[in-house]
């Protein structure tokens, strides 16, 4: 008799939803590190904060590009990952 504690048949609803938040993660990865021409001991970091505070945009976009023997460099996009751009990204370099 299978009772099913230890997992479910078929996909959660909230699967789809953290995959394609982790492709969006993995395109800026592969875009920041060929725009820098990152070394591969470089480490980047994507993730997406909600932010509930009314003057905030919403959802924000923070990537960390962590070299070695360098301070950890924080970039800030004010839109979701999977609304970010490759001009985006471009334009927050310039900035940076």
């Amino acid at each position: 008799m299978r009772l099913g504690l230890f997992g479910r048949n078929g996909a959660r609803p909230d699967d789809e939803a953290r995959i394609a938040a982790k492709a969006a993660a993995e395109r800026l990865k592969a875009g920041i590190r060929r725009l820098l021409d990152l070394p591969e001991q470089a480490s980047v970091a994507v993730n997406e904060i909600i932010c509930a505070d009314p003057a905030c945009p919403g959802a924000e976009t923070v990537i960390l590009l962590m070299r070695p023997g360098q301070k950890t460099q924080a970039l800030k996009l004010p839109m979701a990952m999977a609304e970010v751009t490759e001009a985006a990204l471009i334009a927050c370099l310039d900035g940076n």
